[in-house]
């Protein structure tokens, strides 16, 4: 059975970041993140991860909501932490069997992976401590197109829809039974499937089209949200700022 990943599930509750202005979030976040990409000194990297750390635990989020899709980052960079020590040249530590592992390489590929994991890790807090609307909001305000904010809306809106009408026709192909193997068989079935669910997806869209354009849906969504920027928010939008550009400034110092 498929969860459906609330995004806000943990939007009310009461913190520093849930409290922060959405738009300085957003902006100092995304400083934030771009700093830690783009650092090439493991060390100041190390910093800033215990950053993100420090912003997740001021969040006050769930670690257990957290690790259940932080497993899925782990699961994509290791394959950098296996493969970047034998492929970058450096200072040889060992050879097995003419490959060589090197220092600079082991180097190269932890510093890749808390990079990433630091990003995910600041993600967290910028998303999941605001209501998916008034992410919507603060993007319109911040100028991002209206068809991009309109794309995001439905997306989210209607992904759930979309993966129960999957769950109820695979549990429709498992009562006739059918069984998930690796085989062509499957494959050619689950191929079926999906065009299918992608033309019952192309009818129901239209639907709801013609059902919002008769209430009077104009392109452009009417958010009741209003946002009022604080001293506070100035205060913690210029320290998440400065803090990226001070990791920029120890690395290249």
């Amino acid at each position: 059975m498929i969860e459906y990943p609330q995004i806000d599930r943990y939007a009310l509750l009461k913190s520093p970041i849930h409290s922060f202005d959405p738009r300085a979030k957003i902006i100092s976040f995304l400083f934030l993140i771009f700093s830690v990409v783009l650092l090439s000194d493991l060390k100041v990297t190390l910093v800033g991860l215990a950053a993100s750390i420090f912003l997740l635990i001021l969040s006050k989020l769930p670690f257990s909501f957290i690790f259940q899709y932080l497993k899925w980052v782990f699961l994509f960079i290791l394959p950098f932490i296996i493969i970047m020590p034998f492929s970058v040249k450096g200072v040889e530590i060992f050879n097995f069997y003419g490959a060589r592992l090197t220092q600079e390489g082991l180097m190269y590929g932890f510093l890749i992976s808390l990079r990433a994991i630091s990003a995910v890790i600041i993600i967290f807090p910028m998303l999941a401590t605001t209501r998916f609307e008034e992410i919507l909001k603060a993007l319109y305000k911040l100028k991002v197109p209206n068809v991009l904010i309109q794309i995001l809306m439905f997306s989210y809106r209607y992904i759930f829809t979309f993966i129960k009408e999957f769950q109820t026709t695979l549990r429709a192909m498992q009562s006739r039974g059918f069984k998930m193997r690796t085989d062509l068989y499957t494959l050619k079935i689950l191929g079926k499937a999906m065009g299918t669910l992608f033309i019952k997806g192309y009818e129901k869209s239209e639907r709801v089209y013609q059902a919002m354009q008769s209430r009077g849906y104009t392109g452009s969504s009417k958010m009741l949200v209003e946002f009022k920027m604080r001293f506070k928010d100035y205060v913690l939008a210029i320290c998440i700022i400065g803090f990226a550009f001070f990791l920029h400034i120890v690395s290249f110092g």
